[in-house]
């Protein structure tokens, strides 16, 4: 607990804000900073989930403070000032005591300040030390006897900044070497080279596609949105060959226009709840043997044994071919003594402020509609919800552990996805998370933090269809991860060919993967665009998003809206934004071809 107010005091007044700046940057043709002292290869950092991260960065200096920004890009970092004076060492040392990890940016003139070294030093017993170096070399010679990792950059810009931190993660790949000696130790020619292991943070230019362009294409399309009030706000992330190269959040966060919509905000994510949460943990257990997709529900769950799911197939259940009904509308089944506005023993599920339902109505009245529903004839496609309860439920009797914290221990931290997750409101500020539907008529009041879709939110807010709360950026790791079949940050999540089954078709009657939608080899439907390659794959969610990964192209565009908000409207559907969006980027790498 400690630590986690430790963190929460080192960066509430500077997560929201620093992130929100981090858009389009350039990225060099070549990564000045040279790796150091990384004979047991600490750089790139791996093993996030294991790491409690603090930066220190030089007081009042702007140029520098771009290090920390980036770095909190890739996980979960602590942020404050290098110390001074005798009091602020002191204080310094405090803050950091539940830190395994600490990333310090210095100036190379600062090299020569006594204290700051022996202090560096002492943070070194017990903790991993990542020392980063702006400026001229000369006083490099004053680490000539330690041994924890140094990224040396011989500009103080912000550029720099950026690669070195960049660089710390594997963002960028390490091939510099020392222009000259600058000690015995550090002499001409040194250097370790790395790969890129991460996404990188560029522009789209150096990749050759025209930025200008692309940035005023997709600015025509949100403004049409917003002006027609398809919805609100917005924000827009593309990334190509690794690299995220577009990034710009627009509008706000309701039509009152009070608070301005940024790139680090969390969107409710809908049915992309279930390519991003439910689909990987069927992946993990698969492929690990747990489960047989060929295998039935009654098999893995007893109380299925005896009602029509019993001998459903978990690959025609994710599908969507096991003959599930769409969805149940239970919400309009409640009763008044099924609510309160307050909590209690007897009503300890919230579903949004001021409104819970009663305890173990999910267990007690909703699983067993399900359960007992009526069944089709299995064999044609039929687009369903009730398929990702089943398997929720299916994954969590399977790993005994619920699904939200089993895909954060599996996924979600070792990725370094800071926001996806489940019940966003009991890890972030409600500020930060924008709104969807003023609901008049089941929740009676404005939904911020609490799932949109009504059966999530009688569920406790984790379903297997709905439920997951994430910003652009968590979504863009994840993308990255499956574009590169399994591998993200030298670890590997999945192998290739369990990433390949899942992706591809695997229906003769739909253009479905396995839980993922697909390109629609109908090409008058222009779905999900009228330029995405047949290997496209990805997902679509109601409150207004998207994310599409295209193997071919190397590419993952995502889109996040509150188009539900203040009441759900079919604009941005009618308008196709989602659709032109997508197709304006193509465009610009058709044009840079």
């Amino acid at each position: 607990m400690r630590k986690i107010l430790s963190l929460l005091w080192l960066t509430l007044c500077c997560f929201h804000g620093s992130y929100t700046v981090l858009a389009q940057v350039q990225r060099p043709k070549t990564n000045l900073t040279v790796l150091l002292n990384n004979q047991t290869r600490v750089i790139p950092l791996r093993n996030l989930d294991k790491r409690d991260i603090a930066c220190i960065t030089p007081p009042n200096n702007p140029v520098l403070s771009a290090f920390g920004d980036y770095l909190s890009r890739y996980a979960p970092v602590a942020h404050c000032k290098q110390p001074t004076d005798a009091a602020s060492f002191s204080d310094t040392d405090k803050q950091l005591k539940f830190y395994n990890t600490v990333i310090i940016a210095v100036n190379a003139a600062d090299l020569g300040d006594k204290r700051l070294l022996q202090f560096i030093s002492t943070q070194a017993i017990g903790k991993q030390i990542v020392l980063s170096v702006f400026g001229g070399g000369p006083n490099l010679h004053e680490l000539d006897l330690i041994h924890y990792p140094i990224l040396w950059n011989p500009e103080a810009t912000e550029t720099a900044a950026r690669n070195s931190a960049m660089s710390v993660f594997g963002g960028l790949a390490c091939t510099a070497r020392l222009p000259q000696s600058l000690s015995a130790r550090y002499a001409s020619g040194a250097g370790f080279t790395t790969e890129q292991t991460r996404l990188a943070y560029a522009d789209a230019t150096a990749l050759g596609i025209d930025g200008a362009r692309l940035e005023a294409d997709i600015d025509a399309i949100v403004a049409e949105a917003i002006r027609e009030q398809a919805t609100p706000g917005a924000v827009v992330m593309v990334a190509r060959n690794g690299s995220v190269i577009f990034e710009k959040a627009y509008g706000h966060h309701t039509y009152e226009k009070q608070t301005l919509t940024a790139v680090s905000d969390i969107f409710d994510m809908a049915s992309i709840t279930k390519i991003a949460a439910t689909t990987p943990a069927i992946m993990r257990l698969a492929e690990r043997g747990v489960i047989n997709l060929d295998s039935t529900i009654g098999h893995y769950l007893l109380q299925a044994q005896g009602t029509n799911k019993d001998r459903s197939t978990l690959r025609d259940v994710m599908l969507h071919e096991a003959g599930f009904i769409p969805f149940i509308p239970f919400y309009r089944e409640l009763k008044p003594s099924d609510l309160s506005t307050d909590s209690s023993a007897a009503y300890a599920v919230k579903v949004a402020d001021g409104c819970y339902i009663r305890t173990g109505y999910y267990e007690d009245v909703m699983w067993p509609t399900m359960l007992h529903s009526k069944l089709n004839a299995s064999g044609s496609y039929v687009y369903s919800d009730i398929s990702m309860y089943v398997m929720k439920e299916v994954a969590e009797h399977q790993t005994g552990i619920p699904i939200q914290n089993y895909i954060q221990r599996e996924f979600y931290r070792p990725l370094g996805m800071q926001t996806a997750g489940y019940l966003p409101r009991l890890r972030f500020l409600k500020k930060h998370i924008v709104p969807t539907e003023d609901d008049k008529t089941f929740r009676k009041t404005l939904l911020q933090g609490y799932v949109h879709d009504q059966g999530a939110a009688m569920a406790g807010g984790v379903a297997g269809h709905a439920g997951l709360f994430a910003t652009a950026n968590d979504l863009a790791i994840y993308g990255q991860m499956l574009l590169n079949r399994g591998v993200y940050g030298g670890e590997r999540y999945f192998k290739a060919e369990t990433v390949d089954l899942f992706t591809s078709r695997q229906s003769a009657t739909s253009r479905r993967g396995l839980g993922f939608d697909r390109w629609d080899p109908d090409t008058t439907k222009h779905y999900p665009s009228k330029l995405a390659s047949d290997a496209t794959y990805g997902h679509t969610g109601y409150t207004g998003t998207c994310i599409w990964i295209d193997p071919k192209e190397q590419l993952t565009y995502i889109f996040l809206s509150n188009r539900v908000h203040p009441a759900v409207s079919s604009k941005l559907i009618t308008l196709n934004i989602r659709s032109r969006i997508q197709d304006a980027i193509y465009g610009a790498i058709n044009t840079a071809k």
